[in-house]
């Protein structure tokens, strides 16, 4: 009889137990408190640096066909994710006939994304600073006389050409960029100056991109992306001032009425993680003579390359055919750096 009763109160003991179990995963938990999500951050700086073999503008050498290097630094300001403001500046070595020490780019502007198209305006100014007035004549021994003051630090050209101290400028630009798909993207680009190099001479340059980027898979899991891309330009140019009618042994009352010109490019680039290799073929359609007389470059040669704004017959490689390989690397705070 005990046993029973003993087993009795074993068997509403453990009943007991699974019964309150039971109710217990019955009862709804307490909601776990949601995480607020994370604060937006609007800031973000952009910035990069650059080696390449030529430093090649619109189809011209800056450079002399010679190594150049550049290095960027870029704030940005996100109103949201369709909207951003931003200033930046940028340098690059050169190798101008005034022998400024290097280009300073410093810019500004607005990028508005509607969907699949992504438009930029701002102002971007050109200074070159270091430069000395670059001059065609002797005067006593001393470089000057002609269009530059006769001095111990006017450089003398021996080409015929001359050049500003200060070649600074500025430029209003606007962009528009249309990503078709993963793989598609194509634009158009304005830039417009009253006074390109400060020549006196107004400047208009357009032009239309294209670009295929692969699909990651190209390269397996390497991580390794590819990309070609082209362009195509054209330079608008005006009339010099009375300063430059001097130059390649010439007179032009009012200026030389520069040659406006097509220029165009296109290449291939290898990418991986932050790094960019990028190989490209760039050219124009500008004469030897009309180059001559455009870039006022220190190194022409010859007296065959005679054209209506370059009658001395000095023709200039600057803007001819060139390959370009340049190796970049460019990071954002909020994407490397976190």
């Amino acid at each position: 009889m005990k046993k029973l009763v003993l087993l009795a109160t074993a068997l509403a003991t453990a009943l007991a137990m699974a019964s309150g179990s039971a109710l217990a995963a019955d009862m709804p938990l307490k909601a776990e408190k949601a995480q607020a999500p994370a604060a937006f951050d609007p800031w973000d700086i952009a910035f990069g640096a650059a080696v390449m073999n030529d430093y090649i503008f619109r189809g011209v050498t800056q450079s002399n066909h010679r190594p150049s290097v550049t290095a960027y630094f870029e704030p940005r300001y996100n109103v949201n994710k369709d909207l951003q403001f931003y200033i930046g500046t940028s340098t690059e070595s050169i190798s101008f006939a005034n022998r400024a020490a290097a280009e300073v780019d410093v810019y500004g502007g607005i990028r508005p994304t509607f969907g699949a198209a992504a438009f930029d305006f701002g102002i971007w100014g050109y200074l070159y600073p270091g430069g000395n007035c670059a001059d065609n004549l002797l005067t006593g021994g001393v470089p000057g006389g002609n269009v530059c003051p006769v001095s111990a630090q006017t450089i003398f050209l021996a080409d015929g050409n001359v050049m500003k101290r200060d070649v600074s400028f500025f430029e209003a630009y606007a962009k528009l960029n249309y990503t078709f798909s993963d793989n598609w993207q194509a634009g158009i680009n304005e830039y417009y100056t009253p006074n390109f190099l400060n020549s006196g001479a107004w400047g208009n340059y357009a032009s239309v991109t294209a670009k295929y980027t692969a699909p990651s898979s190209v390269f397996g899991t390497s991580g390794v992306g590819m990309y070609v891309s082209g362009e195509f330009g054209r330079q608008w140019l005006g009339t010099s001032d009375a300063f430059y009618g001097t130059g390649a042994g010439t007179v032009f009352a009012n200026g030389i009425p520069y040659a406006s010109y097509d220029t165009w490019n296109i290449g291939i680039g290898f990418t991986y993680k932050v790094f960019t290799l990028d190989l490209r073929y760039s050219d124009t359609d500008l004469s030897k003579g009309n180059c001559n007389a455009f870039t006022s470059a220190f190194d022409g040669t010859g007296t065959t390359n005679v054209t209506p704004i370059n009658p001395s017959g000095v023709g200039s490689n600057w803007c001819g055919a060139a390959g370009i390989a340049k190796l970049s690397v460019d990071l954002t705070a909020m994407t490397n750096l976190k």
